[in-house]
């Protein structure tokens, strides 16, 4: 038996480490943003080639988070991590294309694939860890630091790729600009990298492991004594009881409904149309709303402003005033937003050309529908975003947990690359087109649709999702048994 150690561990330190995980998740999904608008242009592609080469570390982000359950069960959410903050500095490096390697949109597909693993191991591994490792009465608030740790990515990028592409003509950021901004990703994810080494494994994983006493360290370091022996004896009694029971399978009677509602909720999550908004905003201020190419990147800001800002008022009421509460207020929110800026464009007459050739709506309407956004990003943020990953991390039992977080962040990502390579096929869509084209939804179809995905989320959140604050990961697991 090895001496302890009685070192304190800062319980927000870790957290905050853990989440640079989820800003690189915002970071490196929301960077392609901005490189999109201009290598698109450097390699002249088609609105399908586009949608793919967006998408693409959507397909590796589904096949890490289906690998990340057995990863994360076989080396431990640290490790898997680890793992991650390789990838995301890899995947950072190759996709700016650096002159060692070819020209190819193959290869920048392959980098991007590669990122996109990271997101995957990342995604189910970070908010997972820190449920694990959190005390009950602020679990909800760390894990929805995870979420912060998303927005903050996509804000600080926003700002990164603004920065980086208003200091150059619109020819140079077409020539190389695009290539810096992919580049900018690795000071994240080498300090990711660098402070792993400086957080414990996950007491939970240990205590699976059998080694209790390490587990038992680490808790008293994290949350004292007494707390420690508590939650010892919790996860001790826990183990103990799964291992007089039959062998746990995502796929048993009492198993499979839990698994069920938390993949729907997390699938659900992507059809509100978030990332359609994140990864095409630029394709959106400058196409359907009439903006200039000059204004675009200063728009991004403001959406992940509005981003950042909302997130703060999930992280403060999630504890408070709980999870579903929050789901259903943002939910009829994220509705409002986009009926009104759906039917600002349907009733919109386009009376003029930008810079850029495309057709504007007047001021007064561009106005209205950027306030429309606007509104969906901020309900968004304070409910859909950072909850789903809190219930994910809590309502799944002990015994399934890596499993079922891995079916329902995979589900998840599936769901993201379908909307992210649809959204542009709808936009430019003969239906979608303006009504003076012979269209029939004046560039409005993709918000209504997605406005009927959220009546369906609102009435889905009230029916199946259980409200889970203030309850301990072993109670939460009971609960589920009795239900």
């Amino acid at each position: 038996m090895g001496k302890k150690s009685t070192a304190k561990i800062n319980i927000y330190f870790i957290t905050i480490v853990i989440t640079l995980g989820g800003l690189l998740f915002g970071y490196d999904t929301g960077v392609i943003n901005g490189t999109q608008f201009y290598f698109s242009k450097y390699f002249e592609l088609t609105g399908a080639l586009k949608g793919f080469i967006v998408s693409s570390a959507l397909l590796g982000a589904l096949a890490g988070a289906a690998s990340a359950g057995l990863i994360s069960k076989a080396i431990g959410r640290k490790n898997s991590l680890i793992i991650s903050a390789v990838l995301f500095s890899i995947s950072a490096w190759g996709s700016g294309l650096p002159s060692m390697l070819p020209e190819s949109t193959t290869l920048l597909v392959i980098f991007r694939l590669i990122g996109g693993i990271a997101i995957g191991i990342a995604s189910m591994n970070a908010p997972m860890y820190i449920a694990e490792i959190a005390p009950a009465k602020n679990r909800g608030i760390l894990v929805t630091f995870y979420q912060l740790a998303v927005v903050i990515g996509f804000f600080v990028v926003f700002l990164v790729t603004y920065f980086i592409g208003s200091d150059l003509s619109e020819s140079e950021n077409i020539a190389f600009g695009w290539r810096n901004m992919f580049w900018s990703e690795l000071v994240p994810a080498m300090l990711f990298l660098v402070l792993l080494f400086f957080v414990p494994k996950s007491p939970r994983w240990l205590m699976i492991k059998g080694r209790e006493e390490e587990a038992e360290n680490i808790l008293t370091r994290i949350h004292g004594a007494e707390i420690a022996v508590k939650e010892i004896k919790e996860i001790r009694d826990n183990i103990k009881a799964e291992s007089t029971k039959k062998k746990a399978s995502i796929f048993n009677k009492s198993m499979l409904p839990i698994v069920v509602i938390g993949t729907v909720l997390s699938v659900l999550q992507q059809f509100t149309g978030i990332n359609a908004v994140l990864y095409y905003g630029a394709d959106i201020f400058e196409q359907a709303l009439g903006f200039g190419q000059d204004d675009v990147l200063l728009q991004q800001i403001l959406l992940a402003t509005v981003n950042l800002l909302f997130t703060f008022i999930a992280m403060f009421t999630v504890d408070k005033l709980g999870r579903k509460p929050l789901l259903i207020i943002g939910g009829f929110g994220m509705l409002v937003g986009f009926l009104m800026m759906g039917f600002t464009l349907y009733f919109s007459d386009y009376a003029g050309v930008n810079s850029a050739g495309l057709p504007t709506i007047s001021t007064t309407e561009g106005i209205v529908s950027l306030i429309g956004i606007l509104i969906f990003i901020g309900s968004f943020a304070m409910s859909m975003g950072p909850i789903v990953w809190v219930l994910l991390s809590e309502i799944f039992p002990n015994k399934i947990r890596s499993a079922a977080m891995a079916v329902a962040v995979a589900a998840q990502w599936l769901a993201n690359y379908f909307v992210s390579q649809t959204f542009p096929m709808v936009v430019e869509s003969d239906a979608n087109r303006l009504i003076m084209n012979g269209g029939t939804w004046n560039n409005a179809l993709p918000y209504f649709l997605f406005s009927v995905f959220i009546v369906i989320i609102i009435l889905f959140v009230y029916k199946y999702i259980p409200e889970t604050k203030g309850k301990t990961l072993e109670e939460m697991e009971a609960l589920f048994e009795r239900k």
